[in-house]
């Protein structure tokens, strides 16, 4: 019997481990599908405006901006978007693994990464680490971030570029495909650059009012925000889902470690009657 009650301890430890699973594994969807939905809104709008700074290239003079300044790279700011929880998968090992890459990459080099992270982990994480710089964390990062939670590592990414403290920012994230897949991604925000675009031959007869040099000072800072709010946005759907994967195969193998209990809950239970039935045949045996 004590080989039952704790089969029996067992098969209940791993029910409400699956209890607890599933409803991460439903906060999580829940918070996957909002996160989604912001993902997919802003990439249009950072698209068009990413077009417009496109068709204003040869237009106007980008010398005097100075977040178009390009310098010899001696110091790289690495802004980071990691988790504050775990039970997310891969999510924060594939991040840090590409973090690795792109410090070892730096000190190789001779330089010293400066790093902004945004997310518990992350900074654990970094913390651990040797020959870097960290300028700034952010916690408590919320899952559905707005442009009032971005604007402070905005400001520092731009306030220290136009100081020359950082000749180039780099944003490292994830970028959100689909709920299965989810692929690390290292995107440069600083300096801005101007490409022109293939369309632009057909588009000089459009005119821009109040004048190119107008527009172009005013989408600039969009431009950065949009960039950077994508990425956080990417970061916060692919977080979401590849921590709902994560619960829902946990809560599948609790499942199938549940009917491996219980089938040998069966078969102790089943040897237990066996056993009693042939003493109590032995037993009368003995008796006639």
């Amino acid at each position: 019997m004590a080989s039952l009650q704790a089969i029996k301890r067992r098969i209940k430890s791993v029910q409400n481990t699956r209890q607890i699973t599933k409803a991460m594994e439903m906060v999580a969807a829940s918070k996957m599908r909002r996160a989604q939905e912001a993902t997919i809104r802003s990439r249009m709008y950072a698209k068009r405006i990413a077009e417009i700074n496109e068709r204003l290239a040869g237009k106007v003079n980008v010398d005097k901006n100075p977040l178009f300044t390009v310098r010899p790279v001696a110091n790289r700011l690495f802004i980071v978007f990691t988790s504050d929880q775990g039970l997310a998968g891969a999510y924060n090992a594939n991040l840090t693994k590409e973090l690795l890459n792109q410090i070892e990459t730096e000190q190789q080099a001779g330089r010293t990464p400066k790093l902004i992270v945004i997310g518990r982990k992350g900074a654990q994480f970094v913390a651990r680490l040797e020959n870097v710089e960290l300028i700034g964390v952010y916690e408590n990062w919320p899952a559905n971030p707005t442009t009032a939670d971005i604007m402070p590592i905005l400001a520092q990414a731009k306030a220290g570029f136009t100081q020359a403290q950082y000749d180039e920012v780099v944003v490292l994230y994830t970028e959100f495909y689909s709920m299965i897949k989810q692929v690390v991604q290292t995107s440069k925000l600083l300096p801005l650059a101007q490409e022109k675009s293939a369309e632009d031959a057909t588009q000089d007869v459009l005119g821009f009012e109040p004048s190119p040099q107008a527009v172009l000072d005013a989408i600039v800072p969009r431009l950065i925000e949009a960039r950077l709010m994508q990425s956080a946005y990417e970061a916060s759907a692919s977080e979401q889902s590849m921590r709902m994967m994560a619960m829902k195969n946990a809560s599948d193998n609790a499942n199938d470690l549940i009917d491996d209990f219980t089938l040998a809950y069966n078969g102790a239970r089943q040897a237990g009657i066996t056993q009693e039935l042939a003493e109590i045949s032995a037993g009368a045996a003995a008796v006639n």
